[in-house]
């Protein structure tokens, strides 16, 4: 079912770009993802076993081509969703791959097949084998597409603001669980926190019950309520027609990241009263109540 064992420098042998473990006289027939820097050695090897039957061996590094970004005046507010991966302050919208739905059914199949078979017979280690390929294969496409946009994201910006989500709490609401954990929010923000710091990019998080999506981030006048099934709304206090919850809360996140970081502002909940909440009527008008 897979496993993964560590490797200190007394317990490897690294020479001429190959890797000797333990005291094996041969050296690790590795396909290399990319090139170590010349003159560098790693400090410590992991390897590590998938339940898909693949082998992958970590080497931790230290590397000195990791420079910071060019300097840019950029700065960016994200919000992240479920139809949406993540909506910015810049009013780009990212679409959710949703890559466990898009192979949703062909795992199911494997699933059902692999719980018709025998037990402890080679033909259910197959199976098993087919369905954590599965695993796998969401596992890799997911992944590799956050690493690109997490990579864009911190290239083009030099500040970066996020709300401080409680993803793991979140999960446990069964109605949204599937849908957060296909659009991997923790696996972003985890990206996203660990290139900043690499590329000399500023990372700030607000307060998760910050109301980014119910405040107008022209007027500041924040909504009682503001059920997800309503995507944009009119501003009773300015007039402001039209706002989308999402490029609005990404508007809102990167104002209160800015207090953040040049005040020290705690930013926190409003507390002050609001005068209605919006709702639909079942011809989908917004009515201010």
């Amino acid at each position: 079912n897979g496993g993964s064992a560590e490797f200190t420098k007394s317990a490897f042998k690294w020479k001429d770009g190959q890797l000797y473990l333990a005291k094996s006289t041969e050296a690790l027939p590795i396909r290399w993802s990319r090139t170590l820097p010349k003159g560098v050695s790693p400090s410590t090897v992991t390897v590590r076993l998938e339940p898909s039957g693949r082998w992958f061996v970590s080497l931790l590094v230290d590397d000195p081509s990791i420079t910071p970004h060019p300097p840019t005046q950029k700065q960016v507010g994200i919000d992240v969703g479920v139809s949406s991966l993540i909506s910015t302050s810049d009013g780009e919208k990212v679409a959710n791959p949703k890559q466990f739905n898009r192979l949703y059914k062909k795992l199911k199949r494997a699933q059902r097949a692999l719980s018709r078979k025998t037990k402890d017979s080679n033909n259910r280690d197959k199976a098993r084998l087919k369905v954590a390929r599965i695993h796998s294969l969401i596992k890799d496409t997911r992944t590799d597409f956050l690493h690109k946009l997490t990579t864009r994201l911190v290239q083009e910006n030099s500040l970066i603001a996020i709300e401080d989500l409680g993803v793991r709490n979140m999960v446990k609401n069964r109605k949204l669980a599937r849908a957060i954990s296909d659009a991997s929010w923790g696996e972003f923000f985890r990206q996203l926190e660990y290139k900043c710091e690499w590329y000399g990019r500023e990372l700030v998080k607000i307060d998760r019950f910050f109301p980014s999506s119910k405040r107008c981030n022209h007027c500041g006048f924040v909504v009682e309520k503001l059920p997800l099934n309503i995507r944009s709304w009119d501003c009773p206090e300015c007039g402001t027609k039209g706002i989308d919850r999402d490029i609005n809360a990404g508007k809102n996140i990167l104002a209160a990241g800015l207090a953040v970081l040049v005040c020290g502002a705690d930013i926190r909940p409003d507390n002050h009263s609001v005068k209605g909440q919006l709702r639909k009527t079942r011809k989908g008008r917004k009515l201010q109540t």
